[in-house]
C-alpha cells in the first residue's frame, strides 16, 4: 500500500482544508496510507550564511522522502497560497530537495464558490521551480467551494458529485504514482542540477 504525506497549507487552527484532508484520509484508508503534516509551526523563511534548515522543516523533509506522493490543500488568500505554505516549500527547497520528482496531488478548499483555483495555479508554478521540481498530477484540480458548508458532523462531504470527482482524482492519482516510479531516469541528474541552483548566480 502507498504512503502518502498530507500538507496541511493553512496555520489555521480551524481550517476547511484540513478537514478535506482528514476526509481524505478517512475516506481513503483501504487505498492508501495518508499522513497529515502540519507547517503551521515552522518560522517563517530566512537565508543564512551556513544555510540553517530548522529541525522540524528537515523532519518534514524525511517523511516525504520516505513516501511515495504527497497531497497538498491550500486555501487562497488574495488570489495566493498563504504566506505560511511558501515558507514552508522554501525550507524544503533551501539546501535540502525531498520533493524533487515526487508526484504531488494539489487540492483546495476556500469559503467562496472558486475553491482556491488561483492558489493551485500559483502552487503549481512553485513546485515546478528549479529548486522544488516536484511532479505534479497533470490536469487534476479538486476545487472546494464553499467549504464551511462542505462537511456533515462526520467529517464526511455533503456533495455526492464532489465526492466522486475526489474519487476518480484520487484513483488518477494513485495509478500517476506508479507511473512516476517508472520515470525516474534523470533523477540523479536533476538533484544535481538542483543543488547547484542558485538565484543568486546568473
Amino acid at each position: 500500500m502507498n504512503k502518502f504525506i498530507a500538507i496541511v497549507g493553512s496555520n489555521s487552527n480551524k481550517s476547511t482544508n484540513r478537514e478535506l484532508l482528514e476526509y481524505m484520509k478517512n475516506h481513503f484508508q483501504n487505498q492508501a496510507e495518508i499522513e497529515l503534516v502540519e507547517i503551521k509551526g515552522l518560522p517563517i523563511f530566512k537565508k543564512s550564511a551556513d544555510k540553517y534548515v530548522p529541525q522540524a522543516a528537515k523532519d518534514i523533509a524525511i517523511k516525504i522522502e520516505n513516501a511515495d506522493g504527497v497531497i497538498i490543500t491550500t486555501p487562497e488568500y488574495d488570489h495566493s497560497i498563504p504566506a505560511v505554505l511558501s515558507s514552508a516549500l522554501a525550507w524544503l527547497s533551501y539546501g535540502i530537495h525531498p520533493l524533487l520528482d515526487k508526484p504531488v496531488m494539489i487540492t483546495g478548499a476556500s469559503y467562496g464558490s472558486l475553491g482556491s483555483s488561483r492558489a493551485q495555479a500559483q502552487l503549481r508554478q512553485i513546485l515546478d521551480s528549479p529548486e522544488l521540481k516536484a511532479r505534479i498530477m497533470p490536469s487534476s484540480e479538486f476545487l472546494l467551494g464553499h467549504s464551511l458548508q462542505a462537511f456533515d458532523d462526520n467529517g464526511d462531504l455533503k456533495d455526492m458529485a464532489a465526492a466522486k470527482q475526489l474519487d476518480g482524482l484520487f484513483k488518477d492519482f494513485l495509478q500517476f504514482v506508479n507511473i512516476s516510479k517508472q520515470l525516474n531516469n534523470a533523477n540523479s541528474v536533476n538533484i544535481q542540477k538542483a543543488e547547484q541552483f542558485s538565484w543568486d548566480k546568473d
